[in-house]
């Protein structure tokens, strides 16, 4: 089995290289990622609590998905395909904006991405990938920013940075 690499870009996302996903969040170097929102009709947003097993952010809320497209592989193309495989969703997603961060995590990790934030509709329950997710739910949008504030240690660092974006758009 191959090592995951992810794409290295500068703060333009223009790519400068690859690394080992590990090696990458080891020494905290900026690379290509994105972020889904799926929302229902009610706008709720579908939530995903990452699999505890996972190298970082284990057991936390975050957004639908979020991952890191392969080399060469259009970053819409990417999302589409991490939607389905982690959350068992093909829908019509479209691009909102990005932003860069960088983040302390847990076991000495950073995050450091230039994420693209992708958003759709879906009206049904995923199937989790249970390697990825091992809880989802619908939250409203109200209800969620208030808990956020409240308990934001349950919640992925990125995932507050881009759920802002979200709530201010959908208050105004």
């Amino acid at each position: 089995m191959s090592v995951e690499k992810v794409i290295l870009v500068d703060k333009n996302d223009k790519q400068v290289g690859l690394m080992p996903k590990l090696e990458a969040h080891k020494k905290g170097v900026l690379h290509r990622a994105f972020s889904i929102f799926i929302f229902n009709s009610k706008y709720e947003l579908l939530l995903q609590k990452r699999a505890s097993s996972k190298y970082h952010s284990g057991g936390l809320w975050t957004n639908t998905c979020c991952s890191h497209p392969r080399e060469g592989e259009d970053i819409l193309d990417a999302a589409n395909r991490r939607l389905d495989e982690e959350m068992g969703i093909k829908t019509s997603l479209r691009k909102v904006y990005d932003f860069i961060y960088k983040a302390e995590l847990d076991n000495q990790l950073t995050e450091h991405e230039f994420d693209h934030v992708f958003y759709g509709v879906f009206d049904n329950d995923p199937i989790l990938n249970k390697n990825e997710a091992e809880d989802f739910k619908w939250v409203d949008m109200e209800i969620l920013n208030n808990d956020i504030i409240k308990n934001e240690d349950n919640y992925t660092v990125w995932f507050k940075i881009a759920f802002e974006y979200f709530y201010n758009y959908l208050k105004k």
